[in-house]
């Protein structure tokens, strides 16, 4: 009998290939945007498992996108399938209402693998799971922490979130060994460490930003992310304000369920003219004002895995953070580093920075090498998927 190896060899390829092109689906975040780490880190997943071939279906929340309005119903993103599960747009809500669809959507989908993301969500993770599907979350921060879930509902259904994913996930993963120490040592249950990604960034020019808002290169101090209290950006207004300094402080980013905390903000800095804020920013803009910061400082309470954080050394830039494990374990040795919560320490810190620039320059000249060798997205791809395959 003949046997064509050539033609053996090429289905047991083909089979192969087809073993890795799983069904995916995949909620938690708002919507393929800028909004925050999480959505940061479903669009760059989502694109390169598309781009391996496997087909992928992310449930949005419907309502805006603050891309614009050419955004809000855009089917197809990057190889990306998008659906709009209904939403309740009520603070508290939003999150629940959409968590709900998309886990009824994603149980009764063809889907191989459905993708958790965050501890809210998780609390539907019994949903898709009860119809066969293997569940896989990802755990961005220990939520119910957050300043604005701390009271009433919102911080009981992230715990039981959080104890849902415990029982019902076939694989859980973190994105700091703190997290790690924090799920083994309350349940009992081991995770899987894999900490985002970042891509090598081109530095850009001042040119928007120089029109807009007056900012030249290494003229300002750089805050970029979400509005928000447990991020320190009341700590770093108080701070900043005391500094003896020509530099501006720019706070860029959007306000996060409610402009309450952002008002705030600007009642804290109107005495200030040094103090900029710019609102949401993306494209050439955000590359911009990361790209000409004199320094990126992040000085948060609480953080899951400082995605700004990579994106800043990835551009050059010299950092300052709190010295949350989140943030240390991130830059190790290669940024300025304040006690959290410590206005005094970060306003002498933030003036150390500002006295020696050559102390900067020596921060900036190894950020972006350092990083990117730490912080692969490939790597991160790689490893989710050796999970999706998991027996």
């Amino acid at each position: 009998m003949y046997i064509d190896i050539k033609e053996q060899r090429g289905q047991y390829w083909l089979e192969n290939i087809m073993k890795d092109r799983f069904a995916v689906s995949m909620f938690g975040q708002k919507r393929l945007s800028r909004e925050g780490g999480i959505e940061i880190v479903v669009k760059e997943l989502c694109t390169r498992i598309a781009r391996d071939g496997c087909q992928v279906t992310c449930y949005n929340r419907s309502g805006h996108h603050v891309s614009g309005a050419e955004y809000d119903n855009k089917i197809e993103y990057d190889g990306i399938r998008q659906k709009f599960v209904p939403t309740i747009e009520r603070k508290g809500l939003a999150a629940v209402s959409s968590s709900f669809f998309a886990a009824l959507y994603s149980a009764f989908g063809k889907y191989d693998v459905v993708h958790i993301h965050a501890e809210g969500p998780a609390f539907f993770s019994w949903l898709p799971k009860m119809f066969g599907k293997r569940v896989v979350v990802t755990i961005h921060g220990i939520d119910w922490q957050r300043e604005k879930w701390k009271l009433g509902f919102g911080s009981k259904f992230i715990r039981q979130g959080e104890k849902n994913a415990v029982k019902y996930a076939d694989e859980i993963i973190v994105l700091s060994k703190g997290v790690h120490d924090y799920f083994k040592d309350t349940y009992g249950r081991e995770t899987h460490f894999i900490p985002n990604g970042v891509n090598r960034q081109e530095i850009k020019d001042a040119k928007f930003i120089t029109e807009k808002f007056g900012l030249t290169k290494d003229s300002y101090i750089l805050f970029l992310g979400r509005l928000v209290p447990e991020k320190g950006i009341r700590y770093l207004v108080e701070a900043f304000k005391d500094v003896k300094t020509d530099k501006k402080l720019v706070i860029a980013g959007g306000s996060s369920d409610t402009d309450s905390f952002m008002m705030e903000l600007k009642e804290l800095a109107k005495d200030d003219n040094r103090i900029i804020f710019t609102g949401f920013v993306q494209g050439q803009m955000l590359d911009e004002l990361y790209s000409n910061a004199y320094i990126y400082t992040l000085p948060s309470d609480l953080e899951g895995m400082p995605l700004s954080l990579l994106e800043a050394m990835s551009y050059g830039n010299c950092c300052l953070v709190s010295n949350i494990p989140e943030c240390a374990e991130v830059v190790e040795d290669k940024a300025l580093i304040f006690k959290k919560s410590d206005v005094e320490d970060l306003r002498e810190k933030l003036q150390d920075a500002c006295d020696h620039p050559e102390m900067v320059m020596k921060m900036k000249n190894q950020a972006a090498d350092f990083i990117c060798a730490k912080y692969n997205w490939d790597e991160v791809v790689k490893e989710t998927m050796k999970l999706y395959r998991r027996k």
